[in-house]
């Protein structure tokens, strides 16, 4: 195909793969800070509340565990763009993550990274390019090629794979096991809903969590502290 000798001209010039370490490592570069912080607790930005982005780091702060999940998959994704035999997932992994970011900087006008995000977005783009060899079959357009590699309709056994399903069955009570169960209260989506866990009407702590999230407008955090403390 025309796209593979194109690609295999790009990477027979030294200077395209010279700049493929450098976008590498500045990428990682930018991440690695900003993970860091997330993953130590630290506030990402001493931004007012009342700026509209200051506003969203604010909440995204008082997420709890998820703020310091995308701080370790910002880390993960700078490491691996660091090692050149994990680029590619490297690459993979930090798209959807500056992608995210260079469309809330654009969508609220943010000046701290309304240039720098896009550009961002670029660099990443053009490593995946890079290492367009290593993952072309999953394309449409390379859909005979990847046809080879796949059993075909006679190699296909009909040996019912009970493991894989018992393994599917587990996931799936673990799942609501955890969702369920393994939280004491939960927030809900309306006052109304929340109090439905108060199984005795009386139960002022239980109420008072609630009304502190729906009515006062505090952080999880801070409410799950007040209504620990009462119990």
């Amino acid at each position: 195909m025309r796209v593979d000798k194109i690609h295999y001209q790009a990477r027979k010039n030294k200077w395209l793969g010279y700049f493929a370490i450098f976008c590498r490592i500045t990428l990682a570069l930018g991440f690695i800070p900003s993970g860091m912080q997330k993953i130590l607790g630290e506030r990402f930005t001493v931004l007012a509340v009342n700026h509209p982005m200051g506003n969203f780091l604010d909440a995204f702060f008082h997420t709890g565990y998820y703020y310091t999940f995308v701080g370790i998959m910002q880390v993960l994704a700078a490491i691996l763009l660091l090692i050149p035999r994990t680029v590619s997932i490297g690459a993979f992994i930090y798209f959807p993550i500056i992608l995210n970011i260079c469309i809330l900087s654009l969508s609220v006008r943010f000046d701290g990274s309304q240039i720098t995000s896009p550009l961002m977005v670029c660099a990443v783009l053009f490593l995946l390019c890079w290492d367009y060899h290593k993952f072309k079959k999953i394309f449409p357009f390379n859909h005979n090629i990847s046809k080879q590699d796949l059993p075909t309709k006679d190699e296909l056994t009909k040996k019912f794979p009970f493991k894989f399903f018992a393994g599917v069955l587990a996931v799936i009570l673990l799942v609501v096991f955890h969702t369920r169960i393994f939280y004491t209260i939960l927030p809900r989506n309306t006052l109304s809903d929340c109090t439905t866990q108060c199984h005795d009407k009386n139960d002022k702590s239980c109420i008072d969590f609630c009304e502190c999230i729906h009515k006062e407008g505090k952080s999880l955090e801070k409410c799950l502290e007040e209504f620990d403390k009462r119990n």
